[in-house]
Parts: C-alpha cells; structure tokens; sequence
C-alpha cells in the first residue's frame, strides 16, 4: 500500500507540475520527446529496412547451396580478375553431380536467366520481363508458387517443350480478360503455351528477380535460345546450380564439403589448385545484411542518444525547479514523520513520470509517421521498439531526477519549513 500511494502522489505531483508551469514543463519534456522520437524513428526504419531487403532476398531460399562463377561477396581488393575467367557451371556438370552427390540433399537444379524481354500475345505485350530457364527439380530447391495451373511435368523437361509458367503481371498484361491457362504468347521469335500461373508478390524494395514479372520455361529451350555455352565459357546467361540440403546445419555443412570434393573432381583440379567456382549460401547476405544494419542502428542510436541527453539536462533542471518550489512541502512532511527515502523516491519517481509522459509523446509521433502509407518502405513500430522506447524513458528520468531527489531527500526539516 505503501509503494502504491508513493507512486499516486507521484504521479499527482508530476501532474500538479504540468497544469501549474506548464509552458515550462512542455519545454522541458521536448527534448525527451524529441530524443525518443530520433532513436525509436531510426531503429524502426532500420527494421522495417531489414526487414523489406530480407523478404525480398527470399528467392534465394533456405538451406540451398550454390555453385556458381561469382561469390555472393567480395572484398574491392579480391582477385576479381580470377572469378572473371572462370567457367559457368555445365549442364555436363549438373548431370554429374546429380550422379556423384550422396543422400545428404534433396535435390539438384540448374536454373539460367536472361533479363529485358518482351512477350507478345496478340495486341497485347509486356516489357522487361525475366525469362529463366529451369530443370524439373528447380521447385525442389526454390518455391514456385502456383496459383493456377500445373508444374512441368519430366516429359516437357526432357524434350524441352515450348510450355511457360508466368508471373501475375505477364498474365494480367497478355491476357487482361483473364483465364490464361492453355493461351498463347511469343517471346524470343517463340510460341509458348501457359501451364500455370504465379501467386502475386506485389511490390518490394527490391525487384530483382520477382516473380510477378519472370516467366519460367524448361531449361534445354532456354539453352537453345540463348545459345547456352556447354564449356562454360561464352557470352550468354550465367548459369547456377542449386543443391537444397537437409534440415540438419551439420547436414548442411557435410554437403558444402562434399559439393567441393565432387566439383573439383568434375572439374579436374589438383590438390594445390584453387577452386575455380564459388559455393555460396544465403547465409552470406544474411550476415552481411545484419552486419550492415547494426552499424547503422548504432549510428542511429548515438545520434539519438544526443537529443535525449538534452532532454535528460531539461528534466534535471525542472525537478530542481520542483525542489526548491515545495521545500516547505517537504519540511512538513519529514515533521510528521516521513523518511528521506519517502522523499527521495517521491522526487525520483515524479522524474520517471515526467519523462514517461515526453517518451509516450515521442512513441506516439513515431506511431504517426508508421501509419502514413509507404509503398516503397512501409514501417512497422514493433512492441519491442515500444518497450526499448519506455525503458530509455525511466532510464533517464532515474539519472536526470536521482540528483534533485537526493537533495531533496537531505535537507534539514527545520530549515525546509523556515524557507520561503
């Protein structure tokens, strides 16, 4: 009962404050207002940044290992000029390492894409469209999600069958009346029928290889249109080779070691030779993606941290303010018995209040910008950023108030009633 009549009468002495100076104490709490705004503003932009880059990194997929020319990452002072002359993975290589590659993956896929197309049906056409190229156990490794029609079937794999799965936007384009299963439309100088359609995605902050506008064919056509290299050499589509692992990590990392044994096999390599591809995981991005935003948080956060330190220094100064205006208050109260403890968590906690009230208020701004509407970017004000926001706020009404309340909690009752 005790603690809860400290904290009304706190609560009622924050208040009292407010309503009696309160021009003064609007003042006051701006700059933790101003401070919580900038520090909870950045870390939910920073999230809702993540956030948008990750959901539109997910067409790498998960558990999935690459073999491809290029890493995922380098450095500006890699050997660049090494991964330039190096070959693309072969369909040769595919077909062997789908023979050599032991139980530990799910499935292997060879996939190729070629950019700015224009697909035609009838008087309707579409521009910069993905063609990509894929082998039947593409759906294996990577999520093609259907929402009308069917998957390849082996039969159209094997003889490289003019038949297209296309992303929402291709089909709303071609066929704006609907119903595109079994149409027709012409890319490249070819005719190809539509066996299913792709889910929409709608849009993302990044657009690369969405599947609204990628229409998928089997890969030995695709081969043929784009003259595909079979040594890996040439100017056509950089081709990849996805092998999805097991749900294992240790499973995962065995098959990492054995892709390079059986590649460089394939491929001939002595034992002091350097590999002559690159094996990578989404998981770079991903540790590359966190390292990033983290110092961007941080950098956020310090920015942040200089508004609210101000507005640390104007909550001190008005609970020393508050001090001196009820000293006599105060010297009553230690007559009739109250401990300096009394006094000082009274003071402490009326500090806590005031800087809950500009917290709240900064919480409440940043709440406003989330709720304009961002096609680009939209921003999300998690529970954890509102709870990091109200910790900042008792944090600093602790630091900024315990100074004035100890003073407070000090003084003499005969000279605090003696004071004018």
């Amino acid at each position: 009962m005790l603690t809860l009549r400290l904290v009304f009468e706190s609560f009622r002495f924050a208040l009292d404050a407010l309503k009696a100076n309160l021009l003064r104490t609007i003042l006051s709490l701006l700059g933790v207002t101003v401070g919580i705004f900038s520090i909870i503003a950045v870390f939910t932009v920073v999230d809702s940044l993540e956030t948008n880059i990750r959901s539109s990194l997910d067409f790498v997929g998960d558990k999935i290992i690459y073999v491809q020319k290029w890493p995922f990452i380098f450095s500006p002072d890699s050997p660049w000029w090494k991964y330039f002359n190096r070959p693309n993975p072969t369909p040769r290589e595919f077909q062997q390492l789908r023979r050599q590659l032991g139980p530990n993956n799910k499935g292997v896929a060879m996939f190729a894409a070629s950019g700015s197309n224009t697909f035609k049906a009838g008087s309707n056409s579409v521009a910069d469209c993905a063609l990509q190229g894929v082998t039947y156990d593409f759906r294996t490794v990577r999520n093609v999600p259907l929402k009308e029609g069917r998957y390849f079937t082996t039969q159209e794999m094997d003889a490289g069958r003019p038949v297209a799965i296309i992303g929402a936007i291709i089909a709303e384009n071609l066929f704006p009346n609907g119903n595109a299963l079994g149409k027709e439309f012409k890319v490249r100088g070819r005719t190809f029928t539509v066996i299913g359609v792709m889910e929409k995605e709608g849009k993302k902050l990044l657009t690369i290889a969405s599947n609204d506008d990628n229409c998928i064919i089997p890969f030995p056509l695709f081969a043929k249109l784009f003259s595909v290299s079979t040594s890996g050499y040439g100017n056509g589509p950089s081709t990849s080779i996805a092998v999805k692992g097991r749900d294992e990590d240790a499973g995962l990392l065995d098959l990492e070691y054995e892709l390079q044994g059986v590649m460089r096999n394939i491929r001939g390599l002595k034992p002091r030779e350097e590999d002559n591809f690159a094996l990578n995981r989404p998981e770079m991005i991903a540790s590359m993606i966190g390292t990033l935003f983290s110092r961007i948080g941080v950098i956020g956060a310090v920015i942040g941290g200089l508004a609210t330190l101000v507005g640390g220094f104007g909550i001190a100064n008005i609970m020393f303010v508050s001090v001196r205006e009820r000293t006599n208050i105060i010297g009553i109260q230690k007559s009739l018995g109250a401990k300096n403890f009394f006094i000082l968590f009274q003071f402490l906690f009326e500090a806590i209040c005031l800087c809950l009230i500009g917290g709240g208020a900064g919480l409440f701004l940043v709440w406003l910008v989330t709720t304009i509407p961002q096609d680009a970017l939209p921003l999300t004000m998690t529970t954890a950023r509102i709870a990091l926001g109200l910790l900042i706020s008792v944090a600093i009404g602790v630091i900024a108030g315990i100074v004035p309340a100890a003073v407070a909690a000090n003084l003499d009752p005969v000279i605090a009633i003696r004071a004018k």
